[in-house]
């Protein structure tokens, strides 16, 4: 009998879905599943839960929630036998969007019950695991307004971004060293992908694959406040490589360095993290998780 854990956040996105054991075993026959239901009550109560479960037997263990629930169970599930599953209950869901993950609650149980698995790269950023992306500058900004914000919709995001604009300043200036090149940039954004998408269909490295063993890295520059909002309406169309501002690479390591002390203000898979560090050293971690898609 196989063992499926299903970890759930109860306030991703709406807070509204149907996921309890009575609706869990519509999907799973009970003579071929032992199917176990656990919610996580606070930031990093998952990796607790999922650590759990990878201790109890566990063969699949299913992410219920945004792109935030889903990377603390992936973490602990990377370089292992354990595969992920996911039902995207978020209101991003670019990892879940990327992966080809139904947002029908029913469609990705089904998904599920398939076990058709796939290993794909994960970024690390010194010690934090990342699946879809991480950066600094304005959408570390962005996240923390969100995470301040009542709500969990496109719109918030959109609030978000012009609360960070208006108090966006640059006193941080970096040395980011990638494919034997060194820039030195006061940056609007340093952002590193293993995904094509962030959410809500939108991207800025839209070439970016889970299965290259490459991360694909977006570099701009310190630019006005008039050209942050034509690069934000650049990004709707995906011509935002049209700003001289903005360069891309492709790599699989890179170090950023920082003149000040202070802490990286950072967002990790749309969650906001500091980092206390001289040095962010980012990798990728090729084909190191198992994940149903």
């Amino acid at each position: 009998m196989k063992q499926i854990h299903f970890i759930v956040n109860p306030t991703a996105g709406s807070g509204n879905h149907p996921i309890n054991q009575f609706f869990l075993e519509n999907f799973f026959d009970k003579e071929r599943y032992a199917v176990t239901i656990k919610t996580s009550d606070y930031k990093k109560h998952a990796k607790t839960l999922t650590n759990a479960s990878i201790a109890e037997g566990a063969a699949i263990i299913v992410a219920c929630g945004g792109d935030g629930t889903i990377n603390e169970v992936a973490s602990c599930l990377v370089n292992t036998n354990v595969v992920l599953g996911i039902i995207p209950l978020g209101s991003g869901n670019g990892l879940a969007s990327n992966l080809k993950i139904p947002k029908n609650i029913g469609r990705a149980m089904s998904l599920i019950k398939s076990e058709t698995v796939r290993k794909i790269d994960v970024g690390r950023v010194n010690e934090q695991y990342f699946f879809s992306n991480t950066g600094i500058g304005i959408d570390a900004q962005v996240i923390m307004h969100y995470e301040n914000s009542n709500e969990r919709k496109l719109i918030s995001y959109i609030k978000s971004s012009l609360k960070a604009l208006r108090g966006l300043s640059y006193r941080n200036r970096i040395t980011v060293e990638i494919n034997g090149k060194t820039i030195e940039t006061d940056p609007f954004l340093v952002f590193i992908s293993n995904s094509n998408e962030m959410g809500y269909k939108l991207s800025l490295t839209p070439m970016a694959s889970l299965q290259d063993g490459l991360l694909d890295v977006l570099i701009v520059s310190k630019m006005s406040r008039l050209k942050s909002l034509v690069f934000g309406a650049l990004i709707l169309f995906k011509k935002h490589h049209l700003l001289n501002e903005a360069q891309s690479y492709q790599s699989k390591t890179i170090k950023i360095r920082k003149a000040s002390q202070k802490a990286y203000e950072s967002q990790i898979d749309g969650e906001f993290f500091n980092i206390e560090s001289e040095v962010l050293n980012i990798s990728v971690l090729e084909k190191s998780l198992q994940v149903i898609a």
